[in-house]
């Protein structure tokens, strides 16, 4: 077994790994407002969420595009450097799991990648227009959208509503959170899956087994990332489940039903465009926009800081770890 193929199937186990990771490190994305609101038991939640992802992992390719070819020159790319790049953002997402922060594994993934990318290349390998106008514009905007949407979304609930009894409201509230919850943990397979796919797919055509003219995602490829990201959202992410469903705003399932519309139909949209959001993000401010409306008070806002913070820190982070991993383990550097 000759190097290279041994530094392939690294790669693809070390991505495989991440995407399990990521699975149940965002699994609180897809289901924490369904479980705080009693609308399913986790069990259930977790089962039907690990089966959307899989789902939505078929539809569509062009964040994989975005990621395995937007962002750095896949020509200067080498399987050492998407190893220390996948190292990188697997080290911090483990971290803020151990703590339960609802940060990225979009942008550790993205952050681990140009570090490592510029440890190796220098920063003339990095595609600035493509990072500005599909990653950091993205990153900034669609918190923004979720908390806005959300917000509106909410006030114009509690306008239809505004005479109907909260009995009947909770009652109509979890039947509709069932199909939104869904929605959600399909669009986050959409997207999140999609992100290793991108890694693997550019890890074959660094090796020679695809050509170099076009980035065309093998559909097994597509499968083993779906299947996995599945067992990962299966496994659950019980502290991160619990920031985002019970610490951060006590939910209703009207409220459930506004956050999850929210972040579903905004990560969708990115994914149909080959923006990689954060899925993270987005249901993150989903949920504070839609708890505004009940008082500006409401959102334990202290939390919400540390959560913030953390996405700030993700990108750089991750690049700083991935390239001190590239400069220490990869020989000649």
């Amino acid at each position: 077994m000759t190097t290279s193929l041994i530094l392939l199937i690294l790669v693809i186990a070390t991505a495989l790994l991440f995407e399990y990771i990521n699975g149940f490190h965002d699994a609180a994305n897809a289901i924490a407002t369904v479980v705080s609101t009693k609308v399913l038991t986790p069990r259930k939640a977790i089962l039907y969420a690990a089966v959307l992802n899989v789902v939505g992992a078929f539809f569509g390719t062009h964040v994989a595009k975005t990621i395995g070819s937007g962002i750095v020159d896949a020509m200067a790319v080498s399987q050492e450097v998407i190893i220390c790049a996948l190292l990188g953002a697997i080290i911090w997402n483990l971290i803020t799991w151990f703590f339960g922060i609802p940060s990225s594994s979009s942008h550790a993934l993205i952050g681990g990648l140009l570090g490592a990318a510029v440890a190796h290349s220098g920063f003339g390998v990095v595609h600035v227009k493509g990072l500005i106008a599909k990653i950091i514009i993205p990153m900034f905007a669609s918190p923004l959208i979720g908390f806005l949407v959300g917000f509106l979304v909410m006030l114009t609930l509690l306008w239809m509503f505004a005479k109907a009894s909260p009995e009947r409201i909770n009652k109509q509230f979890k039947v509709l959170q069932l199909f939104s919850a869904g929605v959600m943990a399909f669009s986050h397979g959409s997207n999140d899956a999609q992100k290793t796919m991108g890694i693997i797919t550019l890890s074959l055509m660094t090796y020679g087994a695809l050509g170099q003219e076009s980035f065309a995602v093998p559909i097994w490829v597509i499968l083993i990332c779906a299947v996995t990201m599945g067992l990962g959202t299966a496994a659950g992410g019980w502290k991160i489940i619990r920031t985002l469903g019970h610490k951060m705003i006590k939910l209703k399932p009207i409220h459930g039903f506004a956050a999850e519309t929210t972040a579903a139909s905004t990560i969708l949209t990115a994914s149909f465009f080959g923006f990689p959001v954060s899925t993270t993000h987005i249901i993150s401010t989903a949920i504070m926009g839609v708890g505004s409306t009940i008082r500006f008070s409401a959102v334990k806002w202290g939390l919400v800081g540390n959560i913030v913070l953390a996405w700030f820190l993700t990108i750089p982070v991750c690049a700083l770890l991935s390239a001190v991993l590239y400069v220490l383990f990869v020989p000649g550097q």
